[in-house]
Parts: structure tokens; C-alpha cells; sequence
């Protein structure tokens, strides 16, 4: 992903965040018109399939997290260093725990797609630190616009407890305004010190993200697709009908966050279950994306 192009004149007067908003229109448009993000747009989707996401996020965002705290000084970095207000690790790790359960760690899968971003985020980090602003930005105020919204959505299309179990992703506690929160990460990104290369190396840095993303969607579908075959139509009534008699039991029992655990992960049987428009996240996440996920 080495690129060799001369720096834009437009690019070294614009401000980076607007430059990569500009520079990357092209590429998000694409990621949002792959079929896997038509179909979460239109809520065909089922919970595996917002479990097989969060997966790969899990994944994408421990690579990135830990690749910020290698440069959490560097100078291209470290003044939009924000872990407690942005950092999702720990957050996806609570939701996953409550789809998959304590053993979540050995459960939750990790795609060629998934690896490759992986890989492609240890790169920048060790080899060109000066480019992850790049990902950091594209990811998370592509999240940090989702928000509270997108966390209501898919509690009740989802059917989680109002408790928040499975939308810890959603909730940013160290942010009490998303929109003052961004207007601060713009400026301090914008104060970064580069010269016109390095910005243009940037620029195509946060242009590959959007193309990672898009490789991402296009296995995810290929993962569900092969998913479906596995799951005929036929066998959607029983499924429906035992979900059904989950519901009939939660109602009659006090609320136990193991039993929702167990609920979560005998849904995940069901191949076909709407999440009712909370997948615009996606394209934020992502952010959203949330894997493209994004409202900057």
C-alpha cells in the first residue's frame, strides 16, 4: 500500500480533516454500496451476522489500540491522544462476553479480511507512525457519530436489556457531547505538524482504510451467504417458535444477566432476525463503520 504521488497543492493549504473528508469520498461511496452494507442498510441481517462484525472489530480495534499506545508520543500522534474518551477494546470485549459468553476468547472468529486490516494497522504503527491519525480518525468519530441513536435503535431491535449488556461499542462515558467532543479531535488533528508528503501519505493511509473496509463487507457476505445455504428456510418456524418460548420463560423469571447471555446466544441460531436500521451505524461504522461507518 506504498504510494509515491506528489503532494496536491490543494492538499497542503486544506486542513487535514477536510483533506481526508475530500480525498476519501470516493472510496467511502464505494464502501457503502457493497452488498453487505445495502443489505444491513434494508435490516437483513441477522444477529450472527452483528456478532460476526463485532468480531472483527474486537480484532481492529485491540491491533489499533495497541499500536496508539506504542505511539502515544509520537508527534504525529500524540495530540489526538484520547483513550479514555475513545478507546473501544474494552468495550467490544463486554459485548462479546454477553453474545458468546465466558469463553468468548476462543469462540469469536478472525477473517483473512480481518487479519489483513489487522496486519495492515501493526505496519503503519511500527514502520509509518506518522500515518495512523489516518486510522484513528476514519474509526472513531466515524463511532463517536453513532452514538446514543444507534444504541437505542439496536436495544430495541435486538431485544437488550435496558441495563446496556451487548451496546457497551455504543456508549463513550468519557464524552458528554459528541459534537464538541469532534470539533475538539478536528483541531488537534489539524494542529499535527507535517510537510506536504507526509500529508499526502496520510490522505492515501485513510483512502486504504475505506478499502479495507470494503474487503471486510465483501468476506462478511461471502461468510453469511455460506451461512444461509447452511441454514434452510425450513427450519425457520421451530427456530421462531423456540424463540418465542424464550421470551414467554424471561417474562415469568427475574432478569439474570447469565440467562440473557443464554438468550443471546440461542437467538444466534435464528438466520434470519432484522436489526431494524441500527446498521446505519455501519455506515459511519464501521463507523459506523461499526465498519464504515462514517459521519465526520
Amino acid at each position: 500500500m506504498e504510494t509515491s504521488r506528489m503532494a496536491s497543492p490543494e492538499n497542503t493549504t486544506r486542513d487535514l480533516s477536510e483533506a481526508i473528508k475530500e480525498a476519501t469520498k470516493e472510496v467511502h461511496e464505494q464502501a457503502e454500496n457493497t452488498e453487505f452494507m445495502k443489505k444491513f442498510q434494508k435490516a437483513q441481517v441477522s444477529l450472527q451476522e452483528f456478532k460476526l462484525v463485532t468480531a472483527s472489530l474486537y480484532h481492529i480495534y485491540s491491533a489499533l489500540e495497541e499500536e496508539i499506545e506504542r505511539n502515544k508520543e509520537h508527534p504525529g500522534y500524540a495530540p489526538v491522544y484520547f483513550p479514555a474518551e475513545l478507546h473501544r477494546k474494552d468495550a467490544l470485549a463486554q459485548d462479546l462476553e454477553y453474545f458468546y459468553g465466558p469463553t468468548w476468547r476462543e469462540e469469536i472468529p478472525c477473517s483473512q479480511a480481518t487479519q489483513k486490516y489487522v496486519e495492515r494497522i501493526h505496519y503503519v504503527g511500527q514502520h509509518e507512525p506518522e500515518t495512523l491519525v489516518a486510522h484513528a480518525y476514519t474509526r472513531y468519530l466515524g463511532d463517536l457519530s453513532g452514538g446514543q441513536v444507534l444504541k437505542k435503535i439496536a436495544q430495541k431491535a435486538l431485544q437488550l436489556p435496558v441495563t446496556g449488556e451487548g451496546l457497551a461499542f455504543f456508549t463513550f462515558d468519557g464524552v458528554s457531547s459528541a459534537t464538541k467532543f469532534k470539533q475538539l479531535y478536528r483541531s488537534r488533528m489539524n494542529s499535527i505538524e507535517m510537510d506536504p508528503a507526509t500529508k499526502d501519505k496520510v490522505l492515501e493511509e485513510a483512502k486504504n482504510t475505506f478499502l479495507l473496509n470494503i474487503q471486510l463487507f465483501q468476506e462478511l457476505q461471502k461468510m453469511v451467504s455460506q451461512g444461509h445455504e447452511n441454514n434452510p428456510p425450513a427450519q425457520q418456524k421451530p427456530e421462531l417458535r423456540t424463540r418465542n418460548t424464550n421470551r414467554t420463560h424471561e417474562h415469568n423469571s427475574a432478569p439474570v444477566k447469565d440467562d440473557g447471555k443464554a438468550k443471546m446466544r440461542h437467538m444466534d441460531l435464528l438466520p434470519s432476525t432484522p436489526l431494524a436500521r441500527w446498521i446505519i451505524a455501519l455506515s459511519f461504522i464501521v463507523t459506523t463503520v461499526a465498519m464504515g461507518f462514517f459521519a465526520m
